[in-house]
């Protein structure tokens, strides 16, 4: 219910004000002034209904004394038995929203209350629209700036930068779609690990931003880190199923303020500092950037013991199929198997596939044609092959410990198979070369 504060001197025109209005809304009530900034303190109401003339502070002092206070327009409506044009005037240079004369009738009023309220929702609206990420409901890269500039120069706290850890897999394999699912419920976790008052927005892509008030302690960021990476593994399990073996995880950097600064400019590149310290060191983690490690180094907190390194080393949920990796990391899967060619008994292949296009001109969407054929890669490869994609038409496969020739014939005939189901089939076709990993 929406609340009023009604400021009159006169008792009898308060009660009877009260009476028509608490009905609907949620009154309370001032004599004066004074009284009426101690009550709009507490309890923070939607508007306010003032007398014009009062002794002490006239309602024109109230309005501009809050409005200097709360450093925002507060929506004002004057109650006036004065019928001059230059009183009316006067209260909407300073901001009133609208002006009833007394005595008013009941209807009147409630329509004039409902009217500014309506209008304070619909600015609302607007400015929450514009400052709000769509996606995600959180501030967006503008307004978070905005904010967290303020905020850094007047407040203490922990201003944390979060990556969503190998979220990239999921839009490769999943789909965008899945991409968009996993990003809303990721700014859901967020949200629960603060707190309402805290800033929390999205700086694009992966990347979100937190200022934490009055945190100033790196177990209250250890806490925050444990409780958002717990939460994204059952997250998305519930969204891919048990078998998800994308290594999701969120890596934090944190900057104190203002022991690291009061400058957001400054102190987002040192948490940015600490963040790639977290990158460099398993992910999944925190780091607080360390001024007296210098500019150029951040103190990033390791797992404290080899079973905690497992953990995070370990694949989640390793299911039958192959191992879907990003280029760099299938580069260096491919540079580590060349080099241990001679200890193994079998063959390591490399498998290279293009989708090309049936004529040149011809219709079919090519990222859609590349899900659909890296869904059929992942599901055809066994558990110890490694897969990539490489642009938007080429893939790569290294096949190990294999019989080579005998092993390739059988996989590529069962994608030819899976991808002859598939509806990209009939815009793209896909050809591929191979060839033995030399020693």
């Amino acid at each position: 219910m929406k609340k009023i504060l009604i400021v009159d001197d006169m008792m009898v025109s308060l009660m009877m004000t009260e009476n028509m209005l608490a009905e609907h809304y949620k009154t309370f009530c001032a004599s004066s002034g004074e009284e009426a900034m101690k009550i709009y303190r507490q309890e923070l109401p939607d508007m306010v209904l003032s007398d014009l003339r009062m002794p002490g502070m006239s309602g024109y002092e109230l309005q501009i004394q809050l409005q200097e206070e709360y450093h925002k327009v507060i929506p004002f409506m004057f109650m006036t038995a004065d019928h001059n044009e230059e009183t009316e005037s006067k209260g909407f240079d300073n901001g009133a929203m609208d002006f009833i004369r007394k005595p008013f009738r009941p209807d009147v009023l409630l329509r004039r209350v409902a009217n500014i309220l309506q209008t304070v929702e619909q600015i609302e609206g607007l400015k929450k629209s514009s400052s709000t990420d769509q996606l995600t409901g959180l501030l967006n890269k503008i307004s978070s700036q905005i904010e967290l500039t303020k905020i850094c120069k007047k407040s203490l706290g922990a201003l944390m930068m979060i990556d969503l850890d190998s979220f990239k897999l999921v839009n490769d394999i999943h789909g965008h779609a899945m991409g968009d699912q996993v990003l809303i419920n990721f700014a859901d976790i967020l949200r629960s690990a603060v707190r309402p008052t805290d800033i929390l927005g999205r700086m694009g892509g992966d990347e979100f931003v937190a200022f934490c008030n009055g945190v100033h302690d790196e177990q209250s960021v250890a806490s925050k880190s444990k409780f958002i990476n717990e939460r994204i593994v059952e997250m998305a399990k519930n969204l891919m199923g048990e078998d998800m073996n994308i290594p999701l995880g969120a890596s934090i950097g944190c900057a104190f303020v203002p022991m690291s600064g009061t400058d957001f400019a400054e102190l987002y590149q040192k948490a940015d500092k600490a963040l790639y310290g977290v990158k460099q060191n398993g992910k999944h983690g925190y780091g607080i950037f360390n001024e007296n490690e210098g500019e150029d180094e951040a103190e990033s907190t390791g797992l404290a013991n080899i079973e905690q390194i497992e953990m995070i080393l370990n694949e989640r949920g390793v299911d039958d199929k192959a191992f879907v990796l990003p280029f760099e990391s299938f580069r260096t899967v491919y540079r580590f198997l060349k080099r241990t060619r001679g200890v193994y008994s079998k063959m390591t292949c490399l498998l290279v596939f293009s989708l090309t296009r049936h004529k040149e001109g011809g219709k079919g969407n090519l990222k859609e044609a590349a899900e659909q054929f890296m869904t059929v890669l992942h599901e055809t490869f066994r558990t110890g092959d490694a897969l990539t994609q490489s642009g938007n038409n080429q893939f790569f496969v290294l096949l190990s410990n294999t019989d080579a020739y005998r092993h390739v014939n059988r996989a590529v005939q069962r994608i030819s198979d899976a991808w002859d189901k598939m509806e990209s089939c009939a815009y793209f076709a896909f050809n591929y070369e191979w060839k033995v990993l030399d020693s």
